[in-house]
């Protein structure tokens, strides 16, 4: 059997992936063990800690009890009332003695010592008592840790009481080797008590290590900076350890911890063996796959070539013909997934060229098809040395039709649209398009310009009559925009650009199909240019108001004046406002422009006053002019400034204007109405 053959590498791959997996396994199982170990220590601790806790909870209600049962003789109340010290040192000492408390306290409701089985008690012990005596006193009784002389201390301070209280009783019970003791017995963890005063430097203070591992446990603590909770490995000699360290006590000056401890290589020793057996497993396991891989791999390796050729068809995006299957083992269901797949990435790949390539709404070619095959037909024009235009249009008043009729009637006005131009374009479907909104495209190769505006022109007279739909009777309109190839662009996006810039200029001028000419593109760039100007014109001062006179015609008196603006542009000189206005309207920018001319015929208006000429001014408003609510609040506050009457004014609004919102146009009319500034309609009937 050759290496290289298909055979000897799968014989080879089983191989390897056996071995892998056995290693994996073995590495895995390994792992778990120890983590398993590591995971039953961490339990250990944890219970070890809440054992622990239980103890010292014991231990502390053994000295309530005790303290209780003291603080409640009625000899000893007798003695404290009638202050007889000696009886009392006696009774704590005895008491003290017999619940194992290594000192014992009575404190005056005045703080001071009256009795102690200590002949001198440190500062810190009696500083514990006095902190627990203040929370006694909030509580009735009071019980917790602290450091007594750098050890720590088990504290119960009870009241004295006859019936009020007459004192306090409290009790100390030494954290110990003992309690220690106790611990290791009933858990088997090491337990140690360590201490460390100002320095930082740890110490032991009792411990269930080996003798020698105590000092280096503490040495572990102040190289790790612990000092508070503390749950990971510590290196003790020769063995590691799983830590948990709890907070015992801490004052201003000293601290105590208290570190419980498992030794992990006594945990993991039980699975030494079951690893030993695991490992001989492994190997009779390789074996057996290399005997397996042999006899597996030739029958494996015939249908795989025929599905290695079918996956090659597949790649090459051929899904064409069914796949024979194969018996009905695993490979013949994998023959049967791969005819499945077959079918289904045929179907989705059909599925994904419609979706990408169609526009859904009408069944026509979108843009992004519409584009690839314009580059195709330009492709095949410049070997033939051929034209090809292409027709841009879109639909007048449509934004109407969704805003009244709503979306849902667009969308079937849409088709039908498209229903139509595919009856004038008959068997060339694939030449006309939808570009987006309400836009059509139509490519028309090896014509002339002739013939395609008589298209146009037919595609025109078409729309000309009206569509009825759900009741309603819609009459259309569109402007069309065409352009060439070679003369107006050598690629697709240079024709559509141009042929939207001749469309849009065919419905402004309303001259229904417009060819594209420099001219036109010059013109928008222009506009452009106008737009950027524009914002910083008033900051310029660019603006100048002119005014011309309104008069009688049959006695030639003047009887106003109509105010208008013109825009000085530094470089293209006087700009008349057809070139300006619109572009103000569609920015926003003419609520601050007629601001600028209301303010300037106020102060015109002013002027002719003071020399005695008393002319009405008229004021054309925008569409966005009446929008504004507070128009007629910044009107006020101009006649005000320069002291003109309302009446000296007479704004002109267009038909239009009103019609674009009726309801907030005529609350704006309204306010300005009742200042007593004089209204009209300018276009009246457009």
């Amino acid at each position: 059997m050759r290496f290289r053959s298909l055979e000897s590498r799968i014989v080879v791959l089983f191989l390897l992936l056996t071995l892998s997996v056995q290693l994996a396994g073995f590495i895995a199982i390994r792992s778990g063990i120890d983590h398993n170990a590591r995971m039953s220590i961490q339990s250990e601790l944890q219970i070890g800690e809440r054992v622990f806790k239980r103890l010292l909870e014991q231990n502390a209600q053994k000295l309530n009890q005790g303290a209780r049962l003291l603080a409640a003789d009625y000899g000893f109340r007798q003695a404290v009332a009638s202050g007889d010290r000696e009886t009392i040192s006696s009774v704590l000492a005895n008491h003290g003695a017999r619940i194992g408390a290594s000192r014992v306290l009575l404190i005056g409701t005045d703080h001071l010592i009256k009795a102690s089985t200590l002949a001198m008690p440190s500062k810190s012990l009696i500083d514990s008592i006095l902190s627990m005596i203040d929370r006694a006193e909030v509580i009735g009784s009071a019980n917790g840790t602290a450091l007594v002389d750098r050890h720590p201390y088990q504290l119960v301070v009870v009241p004295v009481k006859a019936p009020v209280t007459i004192g306090w009783v409290a009790m100390a019970f030494p954290i110990d080797q003992r309690l220690a003791t106790d611990m290791r017995e009933l858990s088997s963890l090491q337990v140690s008590i360590m201490n460390a005063g100002s320095d930082g430097v740890w110490t032991s203070d009792v411990s269930t290590l080996p003798l020698g591992q105590e000092d280096k446990l503490a040495s572990q603590l102040q190289s790790a900076g612990i000092a508070g909770n503390y749950e990971g490995d510590l290196d003790l000699a020769a063995s590691d350890f799983s830590a948990r360290v709890m907070p015992l006590a801490r004052d201003a000056n000293f601290a105590s911890l208290v570190v419980f401890q498992r030794s992990v290589s006594e945990a993991v020793a039980p699975y030494r063996q079951l690893q030993l057996t695991l490992l001989i497993l492994t190997g009779f396991g390789i074996l057996a796959a290399v005997i397996g891989s042999f006899f597996t791999a030739r029958r494996i390796t015939t249908p795989l070539k025929d599905l290695a050729l079918i996956a090659e068809r597949f790649g090459e995006g051929d899904y064409s013909g069914r796949i024979t299957t194969r018996g009905h083992d695993e490979i013949g269901a994998l023959s049967k997934a791969f005819d499945s797949m077959r079918q289904g990435i045929a179907h989705r790949e059909d599925e994904i060229g419609r979706l990408a390539y169609w526009d859904t709404l009408t069944d026509l070619p979108n843009r992004a098809r519409f584009t690839v095959k314009l580059d195709d037909a330009i492709e095949r024009a410049k070997g033939e040395k051929r034209s090809i235009y292409i027709l841009m249009m879109d639909l007048d008043r449509f934004k109407n039709v969704n805003d009244v009729l709503g979306h849902r009637f667009g969308d079937t006005l849409l088709a039908h649209v498209a229903a139509r131009l595919k009856a004038l374009m008959v068997g060339n479907h694939e030449q006309l398009a939808r570009l987006g909104g309400d836009e059509f495209a139509i490519m028309l190769p090896n014509t002339h310009l002739n013939e395609v505006r008589t298209i146009a022109a037919r595609i025109l007279k078409s729309l000309e009559e009206p569509i009825t739909l759900e009741d309603h009777t819609v009459d259309l309109g569109a402007g069309i925009g065409i352009a060439g190839f070679p003369e107006h662009g050598i690629d697709a996006e240079s024709l559509l650009s141009r042929a939207e810039i001749a469309m849009y200029a065919a419905k402004k001028t309303g001259n229904e199909a417009v060819v594209y000419e420099q001219i036109l593109d010059q013109g928008s760039q222009q506009s452009l240019s106008l737009m950027s100007d524009l914002r910083r014109a008033l900051e310029r001062n660019e603006f100048r108001l002119y005014v011309q006179p309104k008069l009688t015609m049959g006695t030639g008196q003047i009887i106003g004046l109509e105010a208008l603006v013109r825009w000085v542009h530094p470089e293209r000189g006087m700009i008349m406002p057809d070139h300006f206005i619109p572009f103000a309207e569609k920015t926003g920018f003419i609520r601050l422009l007629t601001r600028w001319v209301l303010e300037q015929s106020a102060a015109l208006c002013s002027d002719l006053e003071h020399r005695g000429i008393h002319l009405k001014i008229s004021a054309n408003l925008s569409t966005r002019d009446l929008l504004d609510q507070n128009l007629p609040a910044k009107f006020a506050e101009i006649l005000t400034r320069y002291r003109v009457k309302p009446d000296s004014f007479c704004l002109e609004i267009t038909e239009s204007a009103i019609m674009d919102d009726p309801v907030r146009a005529q609350m704006t009319l309204e306010s300005l109405h009742a200042m007593g500034v004089e209204l009209s309609i300018d276009d009246f009937g457009t």
